[in-house]
């Protein structure tokens, strides 16, 4: 049956019914040779960047998709890393995801992800299974729960696996410093002149609230001031509503370091039904910045995690491992940007 092209220049039937797009039509768009459309797809460096170019922009225009199977078969590589994360719609993790995910791409990679329905050993086991049947070339392991990073240790060592956000263990891993987040909220608030700041710390199985009270704790002691009492919440606004009212009882209050935005949402409220004036009677500090935080009422002032930095500097550390270089135990450890807004003050 004779080939004619259609409109929209992709190949087609003399019926008029259109047919995959092949590496023939690709190199015929291109004016190269099949074996020069192989070599691009393949990442050959034989290929001139002039070539290579012409070669990717007739893929680009007659939509064609390399057979990722077909692929793996010649160059022993699928392009495709794994991600495991926890179940979750927390800001933090799910924007780490979305940050890891961008930078796979802009690599050329795909990213897989596996989910755990429970943060225990055996589904971190099952999750990493999961993926290696796949022939991922590596995996990022989200591990924010101590649990999960205790499942870390026993990651073959023939794996590339990086860890973020996973406490110190035996892996490289990548991290927001939270502890220095957590000592910049406090001595913020203390050099407004507050006496102490209360805590309303996040769930006690997750690094990130150990080492935002920690930064807080460290700062309060290197101060000499007085450490109140923690209020626990599970990151939840409805959590942080109840941990600020039962704060309401404490008659020196003037200040609380929440440990994210989240359950910063119900201190405001909570502050605000109780007829606290947030900052004029309490200031208040978050953890996150999440998109929202600069609409409370007031504005809140809290701290902005990179999450498009750690997802580079994780894929960084991965393909390393990946190209050959031995696992290490290297922790690349970013900073947050202190964001001020109008929640904090002077007390009155």
């Amino acid at each position: 049956m004779p080939e004619r092209r259609s409109d929209n220049g992709k190949p087609s039937t003399s019926r008029g019914v259109r047919r995959a797009v092949g590496m023939v039509d690709v190199a015929r768009l291109a004016g190269v040779s099949h074996m020069t459309v192989s070599r691009v797809i393949n990442d050959q460096p034989t290929v001139s960047q002039v070539t290579r170019q012409r070669v990717l922009a007739a893929m680009n225009e007659l939509g064609y998709r390399p057979n990722i199977a077909a692929r793996a078969l010649v160059t022993g590589r699928t392009r495709t890393l794994g991600v495991i994360s926890i179940d979750t719609t927390l800001y933090g993790p799910a924007s780490m995801l979305l940050a890891i995910e961008r930078a796979a791409r802009d690599i050329g990679y795909a990213i897989s992800i596996a989910s755990l329905p429970s943060v225990d050993r055996r589904s971190f086991g099952d999750a990493f299974e999961a993926l290696m049947a796949q022939a991922v070339e590596g995996i990022i392991a989200i591990t924010p729960h101590v649990a999960t990073t205790a499942a870390l240790r026993h990651v073959p060592k023939d794996v590339p696996v990086v860890a973020v956000e996973g406490g110190k263990g035996p892996l490289p891993t990548v991290a927001v410093d939270q502890q220095h987040g957590a000592r910049l909220a406090t001595a913020h608030l203390l050099s407004l002149g507050h006496r102490t700041v209360a805590h309303i710390a996040g769930p006690i199985d997750w690094h990130e609230a150990q080492e935002r009270e920690r930064g807080w704790r460290d700062v309060l002691l290197a101060e000499e001031r007085e450490v109140p009492d923690v209020v626990r919440g599970d990151w939840s606004p409805r959590s942080g509503y109840v941990a600020a009212r039962s704060l309401l009882d404490r008659p020196d209050l003037t200040a609380v370091f929440v440990a994210n935005d989240q359950m910063a949402i119900g201190a405001l409220r909570a502050f605000g039904e109780a007829g606290v004036d947030v900052p004029r009677q309490v200031s208040v500090v978050g953890f996150d910045d999440i998109p929202e935080a600069e609409f409370f009422s007031p504005p809140l002032t809290t701290l902005r995690q990179e999450f498009g930095e750690v997802g580079r500097q994780s894929l960084d550390l991965l393909m390393e491992q990946v190209d050959g270089a031995p696992r290490t135990r290297r922790r690349v450890v970013i900073p947050p940007e202190f964001v001020i807004r109008d929640s904090t003050q002077a007390p009155e």
